[in-house]
């Protein structure tokens, strides 16, 4: 059997079993049904949603590896589990070429998460507060999401049958941490475990496999000279093909750390330039960058971040790599229809209403370039994060207690434009609002509350049909 080809973002909202939890290897019932295609090969074989399906080709169906590994042809057998009556019921499928099983499952994965055995001084999950609800505190690090949904794994805690198995399927890209390449950096960065990762990592490249790799730099401790030896390691390997570099990240409910590069534009000017040779040999070789700066570096260097394909086609975007320089080309490319967005802006204003589109304090000038156009005359109204404090700045970790907090009593004859990206798949909020309950709130100070992508081209878009235009 081939590899079957799928995209690796295709079966849910990244991390969205991190946020779910998943079902305790005790309690394995398979992957449970949420939807049936209407007149698809399951709803002819009367599978409905509720039930789960235990077994594909005789393979527990342990997540989505599995069934895109075995349901690529078009013949299937499976184990039907139907909780109602607790039975167990094989069955066949059969499908025309091309056509889907019309299946749709609830997670990526089935069993139990593999979570980190690491003990990183800058992890993000330790660094929350007291009162997050536990789905914010599970720290996944599962292969097999970093090949289904992009989420950086170490590769610390994968066996040697995982490892096979990731070769076998040819599991690529995968998307790795490094952070460090030194023994004892890598050691005193990540903990005992650290060496399981780089080890891993040789294995899969030597067997062709793709690498999108990540360094979280942290100032003091894997920069300098060390950040060099790192990036020649990711030169000497060509099976990386992204390096993303993301500055330390850190909230006030810790005590390890105080500033950042966003405290110091000097220091994050001087990394930019430390890779920029680097950037330069990679793209003399390969007609690519590879290394890649996120934009809150550009952003703490007082730089503009590069053109469009300086990004190689943006495979690190959803790290934060390229969305500001994507934003501004959308910008542009909308506010070239002048005379769309001022018929917008017109008909906000013939209502008597201003528009306000929430954004972390990052973004705000960035918006601001869109939503504060002539055409337009709104106000990107820039969010402090107190939830977390620390450095973090970013709009998809706004919180809504600090939007209430923020905003003013009134908001009469206001829309107001809440960022989707701030909401969980569950429409939650990381303080634990719901969007709806949220909005209610925003609503009953009189204004239009509303919930959007804030990229211009999606905003102006959904602006359109509120209005009716």
């Amino acid at each position: 059997m081939t590899k079957p080809t799928v995209p690796a973002y295709a079966s849910t909202p990244a991390n969205y079993g991190a946020r779910r939890g998943t079902v305790p290897a005790e309690a394995f019932r398979g992957a449970l049904v949420v939807a049936v295609r209407p007149d698809s090969p399951a709803y002819d074989a009367g599978i409905e949603p509720g039930m789960y399906i235990s077994h594909v080709n005789d393979q527990s169906l342990t997540d989505m590896i599995v069934w895109l590994w075995e349901a690529d042809e078009d013949e299937v057998e499976l184990t039907v589990f139907d909780p109602s009556d607790d039975t167990s019921t094989p069955c066949v499928l059969e499908r025309f070429p091309g056509e889907d099983w019309g299946l749709t499952f609830n997670d990526a994965i089935f069993d139990e998460m593999r979570t980190c055995v690491n003990a990183c001084v800058f992890c993000f999950m330790r660094m929350l507060p007291k009162e997050s609800r536990d789905t914010l505190t599970i720290r996944d690090d599962d292969y097999r999401l970093s090949f289904l949904q992009g989420n950086f794994v170490t590769l610390t805690n994968m066996s040697d049958s995982d490892v096979e198995e990731v070769i076998d399927k040819f599991l690529s890209p995968m998307n790795v941490s490094i952070h460090a390449v030194s023994p004892d950096v890598r050691r005193s960065l990540i903990g005992r475990n650290a060496g399981r990762g780089i080890e891993v990592l040789e294995r899969l490249m030597d067997a062709g496999i793709e690498i999108h790799a990540q360094i979280v730099l942290c100032p003091g401790l894997n920069d300098g000279d060390e950040l060099d030896r790192t990036l020649r390691y990711c030169e000497a390997h060509p099976s990386i093909t992204s390096l993303g570099i993301v500055p330390l990240g850190f909230t006030k409910h810790q005590d390890r750390f105080a500033s950042s590069y966003s405290d110091d534009w000097r220091a994050a000017r001087a990394v930019v330039e430390q890779v920029r040779p680097f950037q330069e040999r990679a793209f003399e070789r390969f007609g690519r960058h590879t290394f890649q700066m996120s934009d809150e570096f550009y952003l703490a260097a007082r730089l503009d971040p590069p053109q469009a394909d300086f990004y190689d086609g943006y495979p690190q975007f959803y790290d934060g790599i390229g969305m500001i320089r994507s934003y501004l080309d959308d910008t542009d490319a909308v506010l070239a229809d002048a005379a769309r967005v001022r018929r917008t802006g017109d008909a906000l204003r013939s209502l008597g209403l201003r528009l306000v589109v929430i954004s972390g304090e990052a973004a705000r000038d960035t918006v601001a370039r869109f939503v504060e156009s002539p055409e337009l005359s709104g106000e990107a109204r820039a969010i402090k994060n107190y939830y977390f404090g620390g450095n973090v700045n970013v709009t998809g970790l706004i919180c809504a207690c600090d939007i209430l907090d923020q905003l003013e009593t009134d908001l009469g004859r206001v829309m107001l434009i809440l960022p989707e990206v701030m909401f969980n798949a569950d429409g939650l909020t990381l303080d634990g609002y719901h969007r709806e309950h949220l909005l209610t709130l925003l609503e009953e100070r009189g204004a239009r509350a509303l919930c959007s992508s804030t990229a211009p081209q999606e905003l102006l878009s959904f602006i359109e049909g509120d209005l009716g235009l």
